[in-house]
């Protein structure tokens, strides 16, 4: 048992184990080798970086400060923090949970260790410009919509864009145009859109003699299928219209040459990134970049201090600044084992019998596929993708990162290993050979699933901001047919909304929402979420 002494000369003491953490699969019963599927990770297996980031380094001095302390939060560095979560997470990040203190600088106004943090970053991912953000790329996707449209432009984006596009467009007034985007029914997967769409929609807006603020772009998409951004850029800057990527899904985009090119290599002026997805920051911290000179970077800052909290988390920050580090220690080769692996998985898995694979052959308009995102089909075993993860999880203890009616998607990243790897393959393999349907019956479900696409014939009555605003009844399902929608409902994850408030409800899409559900999708943003009732607009 080791002591482990507070920053300063309290009295307190505060006794606990070596830190370290157990990950291991949940079983249903406890055997005698089950410590060979243990991995114990402790402080002395995690390399320690060659020089101390300023944000991380500048946590860690006020830290350790021998300060007598009457500022926020009300645990004070550890004092008063909740014995419950100390037990889980140890006292280290109370102690280091600290507020906006002069020597840890101003989000909204850096001028010490975040600038410093921010410029390392920017040099790194190869912007103008880069902001941190601790409101996920939810809020860098609102900032660079508000940022570069102003109430009455048209935002040019496809229909399956985040959640986030749409309460941006709320917040600001814009009008969208949407773009309907591919959509594999085989699959039940929507990809991205195609330079054609994007000039289609400016020359339909200019004809109107419409403003376009924006071309609002997803690339890569959840599943990891990457749009041309090069051309739609080249096309956009001719017209002066500025390029914002949800790059949500590619933060480590352009560090490999197996790696597509990031968003600003090819061309975006705006880049928002989810840093905590295949990076390595905490969840919830995220990166906006810039580049170019069409958009204005002062109207960003205002919309970042609008949009952002006050109170930013500073081990949020500190850990944006540590896996920028992370990255820039080794930028050339640090994706090589994950990409191995991801090589090595798809190789295992590819040729189990019923098991597809999605790959750019089913996408053949789109340029490449995340090679660190592998979607596996199940439907030719005739299960869901629901059903198909449920059991994956009970029988190998395998945590997928994305469920669909069709398919899983997996996310290969820093972290992954081989022995996970090798029981993602014994369970997909085990399901394989669990399969007893006919090739008959499991083909005729095939043919029954195809043509469900829930975004082919979207009317739009309202736009988003209106309709938010509209007075709104509660109806049943069946009497909301042909109304205009309320609400926002999508299928979660990914977060893409079926019904935007607005719209015409067709049947195909309410068809579509009962198909999800009852394969066991978690439906978000309805207020019955067993869509017995739907919230109308009363207009």
């Amino acid at each position: 048992m080791s002591c482990l002494l507070l920053p300063n000369s309290w009295s307190t003491t505060i006794h606990a184990s070596k830190e370290r953490r157990v990950i291991e699969p949940r079983k249903k019963q406890q055997d005698a080798g089950s410590t060979r599927d243990r991995i114990l990770i402790t402080n002395s297996e995690i390399a320690q970086p060659d020089s101390i980031p300023p944000l991380v380094s500048a946590l860690k001095t006020c830290a350790h400060q021998n300060a007598a302390t009457f500022h926020f939060p009300g645990h004070n560095r550890g004092r008063a923090a909740p014995s419950s979560l100390v037990h889980l997470i140890g006292l280290k990040p109370f102690i280091h949970d600290l507020p906006e203190l002069p020597e840890l600088d101003d989000l909204f106004s850096p001028e010490g260790p975040i600038l410093e943090a921010q410029k390392l970053a920017a040099k790194l991912f190869g912007s103008s410009e880069t902001w941190f953000l601790v409101g996920g790329t939810t809020c860098g996707i609102q900032a660079a919509i508000l940022a570069t449209c102003s109430p009455g432009d048209y935002l040019i984006l496809p229909r399956n864009s985040h959640i986030s596009a749409i309460s941006a467009i709320v917040l600001s007034g814009v009008i969208p145009k949407y773009i309907i985007p591919d959509y594999d029914c085989l699959w039940d997967i929507t990809a991205g859109v195609t330079l054609s769409q994007i000039e289609k929609a400016i020359e339909e807006l200019h004809m109107e003699g419409q403003k376009v603020g924006a071309v609002f772009i997803t690339s890569p998409t959840y599943h990891g299928i990457c749009s041309n951004l090069t051309d739609i850029s080249k096309l956009c800057h001719s017209y002066e219209i500025p390029v914002i990527v949800d790059e949500a899904h590619g933060a480590h985009f352009g560090f490999h040459p197996q790696l597509p090119s990031s968003a600003l290599q090819q061309g975006a002026d705006l880049a928002v990134q989810s840093t905590h997805k295949v990076l390595c920051s905490l969840t919830q911290s995220s990166m906006l970049h810039m580049s170019g000179n069409i958009v204005d970077r002062e109207r960003i800052c205002r919309c970042l201090q609008t949009l952002q909290s006050t109170s930013p988390s500073y081990l949020l920050l500190a850990s944006l600044d540590a896996a920028r580090a992370q990255l820039s220690e080794k930028p050339d080769s640090i994706f090589n084992n994950a990409l191995d692996l991801a090589i090595e998985t798809k190789n295992l898995i590819g040729n189990i019998p019923g098991i597809s694979m999605l790959g750019t052959p089913g996408f053949s308009n789109f340029p490449a596929i995340d090679p660190l995102r592998l979607t596996f089909g199940f439907w030719r075993l005739g299960l869901s993708g629901f059903e198909a993860d449920e059991t994956l999880y009970s029988n190998q203890g395998v945590i997928s990162e994305l469920v669909g009616t069709r398919s899983i998607t997996f996310a290969i990243n820093l972290g992954t290993c081989r022995d996970h790897i090798q029981r993602l393959a014994c369970g997909i393999k085990n399901l394989s050979e669990a399969s007893l349907l006919s090739f008959e019956k499991i083909k005729g479900q095939i043919e029954d699933h195809c043509g469900s696409a829930p975004f082919t014939d979207i009317t739009m009555c309202l736009n988003p901001r209106e309709a938010f605003f509209a007075r709104k009844r509660k109806v049943s399902i069946g009497e909301s047919l042909g109304k205009i929608c309320g609400e926002l409902i999508c299928p979660y994850p990914p977060g893409i909304p079926v019904m935007i408030p607005g719209e015409t409800i067709t049947k195909k899409a309410l068809e579509y929402l009962v198909l999800v559900k009852n394969k066991g999708a978690t439906i978000s943003g309805a207020s019955d979420p067993l869509l017995n009732s739907i919230v109308i607009c009363d207009v």
